[in-house]
């Protein structure tokens, strides 16, 4: 996958989030996870934006590192909705695998970037 598109597919990703937010329950239990996936999604596109522009491998692969591990807090949040029975899963479903798919490119592109 070109850095473009996965680019693209994180910032597409934050914003299929921040819809899935915008359904959350008003209670203490909905908000919490609601600006605790607002701020894991958003950085999972922000941080492959900044990896990106990294200026040496070092700090490429470092952001790749925050990168990844806000897509697995992603996927936490989400999963944790529906145990909460703050979302259904129909409505996370699609979300989970979207960020456990990012994870997993993520922690490839690690390995790759870190072995050359």
């Amino acid at each position: 996958m070109s850095p473009e598109v996965m680019k693209q597919r994180t910032r597409a990703f934050a914003v299929a989030v921040f819809g899935f937010i915008e359904k959350l329950p008003k209670t203490v239990a909905g908000q919490t996870i609601a600006r605790q996936l607002a701020r894991s999604s958003s950085s999972v596109a922000a941080n492959y934006r900044a990896a990106q522009r990294g200026q040496t491998r070092k700090e490429f692969i470092a952001k790749l590192h925050d990168t990844r591990e806000e897509a697995d807090e992603s996927q936490f949040w989400l999963e944790f909705s529906v145990d909460c029975r703050c979302a259904a899963v129909t409505d996370a479903e699609v979300l989970i695998q979207e960020a456990g798919e990012l994870t997993a490119i993520l922690t490839s592109a690690i390995k790759t970037a870190s072995a050359a």
